[in-house]
């Protein structure tokens, strides 16, 4: 399995070198849309909804609509600056008890594996956590963007889960709810204790095991069938990071770097560094690039006029233009 990115795991004065790798596994069925009448594979293409051409990948360009039918245009260079600068590292804001985060924040599970000789790091926290019964909430870049996450014990791993921003989640408020007491609806005690009784015969130990996606694996006999089935498949013809070196630890003074925590807040290089190696490691300052001047793409020229209207003269094809309807224009941002 490949990792998103090998980098640190910071709390404190100590960084531990880690590998963020996927927790979960896509399990769905894939399909490919093929063209019933020649069973051709059908392609998504990016077309000018004006022109009706295919417009290739150079030519594409983020824009924002901002009202209905205006649009700004963001370079590359706008979408760098608001980009996270501190990539690669999970770094820990707080560490706080689990209940109390809402389940409703939870998206997505990664692991965090130990560099090599990062073991040592990496047990100490995943324990201390466990005992003190935390989890860390912290900040990590997944693929440009970054997310809130919460970094947690599991068995033998310190799972990292990527968790949704407030904004993300739909006020419970907006929904009409019933939120009156249980005799405001007639419920009586003895229902009550009637579904009290059944939930309590229901009741069990969560084994995740014992659950399976049926509809899965009903759809993939349904396939199989088909593939062993006489005239039931069909022959398509397609038209169409070097991993980096896990980080790794020399012997460190964890108990001097969790002192100087407590002292301080003042991060330090990463675990195995001293700071003035760490200092000749860092890059120069890059030189800012001249901003580029706002441009405003002209529309592509007319197509030369159709062989019919070449041979009439030049005054007949003025007054035919006259008589076309204006094409409507965009407004541009």
């Amino acid at each position: 399995m490949r990792p998103i990115w090998t980098g640190t795991l910071s709390f404190g004065l100590l960084n531990i070198p880690v590998s963020l790798m996927s927790g979960e596994r896509r399990t769905d069925l894939q399909f490919r849309m093929l063209d019933s009448r020649d069973d051709s594979p059908v392609r998504y293409e990016r077309v000018n909804s004006e022109t009706g051409e295919e417009v290739p990948w150079k030519d594409v360009v983020k824009a924002f609509e901002y009202e209905k039918g205006s649009y700004v245009v963001l370079a590359d260079e706008d979408l760098k600056a608001a980009a996270p600068g501190g990539k690669e590292t999970v770094e820990m804001a707080a560490f706080v008890d689990e209940a109390q985060i809402d389940t409703r924040y939870f998206e997505k599970p990664y692991v965090l594996v130990p560099g090599r000789k990062a073991e040592k790091g990496y047990v100490l926290l995943r324990e201390t956590l466990r005992k003190l019964g935390k989890v860390g909430v912290a900040r990590v870049v997944v693929r440009t963007r970054e997310y809130l996450c919460m970094v947690k014990p599991l068995d033998d791993a310190l799972v990292l889960i990527i968790l949704r921003f407030p904004q993300e989640l739909v006020d419970l408020a907006d929904f009409k709810l019933p939120g009156k007491a249980t005799a405001d609806y007639r419920i009586s005690k003895s229902e009550v204790a009637m579904a009290s009784q059944l939930i309590e015969s229901m009741s069990g130990q969560w084994t995740p095991g014992e659950y399976r996606d049926d509809f899965r694996d009903r759809l993939r006999k349904v396939i199989d069938q088909r593939i062993h089935q006489k005239g039931g498949t069909t022959q398509v013809r397609d038209a169409d990071e070097d991993l980096p070196e896990d980080a790794t630890t020399n012997v460190v003074d964890f108990m001097s770097l969790l002192k100087k925590s407590l002292d301080s807040k003042k991060r330090t290089p990463a675990v195995g560094k001293s700071a003035s190696r760490a200092a000749a490691e860092k890059p120069a300052a890059r030189k800012k690039a001249p901003a580029k001047k706002a441009t405003v793409k002209k529309a592509p020229a007319k197509k030369a006029a159709s062989r019919a209207d070449a041979g009439k003269p030049t005054a007949t094809r003025k007054a035919a233009a006259r008589k076309r309807p204006a094409k409507a224009t965009r407004k541009s941002a």
